[in-house]
């Protein structure tokens, strides 16, 4: 798909640049570095004028390190790029756009800040094998396909915790493997925030193991406004 039909050579790439800072592309070489980009990317219009541009400026530039390897994050200056604002229809600015396989995945008009990015980009990112979201695992429980294994310690899971959820700290895991899949259901880890088990998760797949897992974690599950069991 063209978008932009005038196909020029190649500018820097969304890597080049200041160090730190979101880099520009322009209608020259839009094609190349959004379009035909073998990762998804999103583009901020913006112009040296836009104030509300100026005050996300520290947001877009934190979210773009922090997806970095997996999202390019670009600035197109719509002044310099007049007709290819035009061609893509930008009424005002900042407006964002994301690029994904050659076609556009999403558009939010207005400043936004990291999570409604993060909200934005997150169903057209490749997941890790065996990562669920909150609901997709409560539909997994309703459906008693699996068990949620909390591998945060027993004080945090006896404050709260998932519902039919069984407790296995972490640190237990590999020594309790057997335990694990006795369980009358495939198990899913969870723990606070999900780091600790996308972790222990690529780590048991590199030695053979596959286990599941929650995207998020327990916050995740909160977020959504799932049931949460409680003393």
């Amino acid at each position: 798909m063209h978008i932009f039909g005038n196909r020029g050579p190649g500018g820097a790439p969304p890597g080049g640049g200041d160090k730190g800072a979101v880099p520009y592309v322009s209608e020259r070489d839009f094609e190349q570095q959004v379009l035909l980009s073998e990762v998804p990317v999103l583009v901020e219009f913006t112009a040296d004028w836009c104030q509300p541009c100026k005050t996300i400026a520290p947001e877009v530039e934190s979210f773009a390190k922090e997806m970095e390897g997996k999202l390019r994050v670009v600035k197109v200056d719509i002044d310099k790029s007049q007709a290819l604002a035009r061609q893509l229809r930008i009424q005002s600015v900042p407006t964002f756009m994301l690029f994904v396989d050659q076609r556009l995945g999403d558009v939010q008009v207005g400043a936004i800040n990291k999570k409604q990015m993060r909200a934005m980009v997150e169903p057209f990112l490749p997941r890790q094998q065996g990562a669920l979201k909150a609901r997709e695992l409560a539909e997994l429980i309703k459906q008693g396909a699996v068990v949620p294994v909390d591998v945060r310690d027993a004080g945090a899971f006896g404050r709260a915790h998932i519902p039919s959820a069984k407790s296995l700290p972490l640190d237990e895991i590999e020594t309790r493997l057997a335990e694990l899949f006795m369980l009358p259901g495939q198990p899913v880890l969870y723990d606070r925030a999900g780091e600790k088990t996308k972790e222990a998760v690529e780590k048991m797949a590199e030695a053979g193991t596959p286990l599941a897992f929650l995207e998020g974690g327990f916050l995740a599950w909160e977020a959504e406004g799932l049931p949460v069991e409680r003393p």
